[in-house]
């Protein structure tokens, strides 16, 4: 349960948390080229990404892809994703710093568009499950939003209130999320988007976690 009154954090994992670039990039360049598309560098990948994902993949490829195209790429991504993640880890300080959150009396969570079942056991793994009241990721089809899982995962924490929340992510999708359920965010550049493409969201922008728990606790207050 939440702390009556007290500030919360929502992390993201993919790109925040979970520092997965190389296995983003990779999973994404082997979906593309499905479809006969060009490899793309980490910074080609953070000036187009966008969600909903199918938008990402029309910039890639100039028109949105069909319904068959995009099951295709989704399932070679995730194919790829899953082979790959075992190689990435923590960002550095992450454990640290969800550690120290914990301590003050504050409470924290973990919401990823990352697949529920496939989530919940690496962040056991990662020894950090404990620091988190609740850890959910996606349980529908892949590609959409974050706002509406966001809505639902605010009303299943009794006493966190969304004026004393603050997402923590890496993608416009986050601060969006947050706007939508009345809640705060700090955007992180060691993710899926460039800062020039995080600063347009009208947020804090940090370039790292320590920096955004301490933004956070500041907007929280």
């Amino acid at each position: 349960m939440g702390m009556h009154g007290s500030a919360h954090i929502v992390w993201d994992w993919n790109g925040t948390l979970f520092h997965d670039n190389d296995a983003i990039i990779g999973a994404t360049n082997a979906a593309s080229a499905e479809l006969g598309l060009e490899p793309i560098t980490l910074e080609q990948y953070r000036a187009l990404y966008c969600v909903p994902v199918p938008k990402f993949y029309e910039r890639l490829m100039g028109r949105l892809p069909t319904q068959a195209e995009w099951e295709l790429m989704d399932q070679v991504f995730h194919r790829y994703y899953t082979e790959h993640r075992l190689g990435c880890g923590l960002t550095d300080g992450a454990a640290d710093l969800l550690a120290g959150w914990r301590s003050t009396g504050h409470s924290q969570s973990l919401l990823s568009m990352y697949g529920h079942e496939d989530l919940v056991p690496l962040v056991r793994g990662f020894g950090i499950e404990a620091h988190f009241i609740r850890v959910e990721g996606r349980t529908g089809p892949s590609g959409g939003s974050k706002a509406e899982h966001m809505v639902r995962h605010l009303e299943a924490l009794i006493g966190v209130k969304p004026g004393r929340t603050v997402v923590i992510g890496d993608a416009a999708d986050d601060a969006v999320a947050a706007r939508y359920v009345g809640a705060q965010a700090v955007l992180y550049t060691g993710g899926s988007h460039s800062r020039a493409s995080l600063e347009e969201v009208g947020v804090p922008v940090v370039d790292t976690l320590e920096e955004a728990v301490a933004e956070a606790g500041r907007l929280a207050a």
